[in-house]
């Protein structure tokens, strides 16, 4: 006598409603995190007016104090080294208190240089002018492709 050996069928899962938990936890993680992208600059700058020309004026070269960020945050101020930090906020509250209204400050980037460097120095260009207060805060920037 052959004995057969009977087949057992496997269950299947119910996969019906997969897709509908893994879209669930799609919507869930997406509505939960936060995505921290707001690294800036939080100035405003004015429009160009279109009708406004502005003249060319002879400036006398004490009265501008030139800031020229290069590559590797390398800082100089009027062709002398520095670094950024608090002496560069004393040189510029000196170098306003001393010229006065007439000042002028010239910031030049290279291209190469990044942007962490560019945003610190900023930051201490603003300081200085609050720890002032006398002095309202009148920021021009001019970009010039080096």
């Amino acid at each position: 006598m052959v004995k057969r050996k009977k087949r057992y069928n496997i269950p299947e899962l119910n996969t019906t409603s997969t897709a509908d938990i893994s879209f669930m936890l799609l919507i869930f993680f997406l509505l939960t995190t936060s995505m921290d992208s707001d690294k800036g600059l939080g100035r405003m700058m004015p429009p160009p007016d279109p009708e406004q020309q502005e003249e060319l004026q002879d400036v006398d070269k004490d009265n501008v104090l030139v800031l020229h960020l290069m590559k590797d945050s390398h800082l100089t101020v009027n062709d002398q080294e520095a670094e950024i930090g608090p002496s560069l906020r004393n040189t510029l509250k000196q170098f306003v208190t001393r010229v006065g209204e007439t000042h002028i400050i010239e910031l030049r980037v290279d291209r190469s240089a990044d942007y962490d460097s560019y945003f610190r120095l900023q930051n201490q260009i603003v300081t200085s002018y609050k720890e002032l207060k006398n002095y309202p805060q009148r920021i021009q920037e001019i970009v010039i492709d080096e």
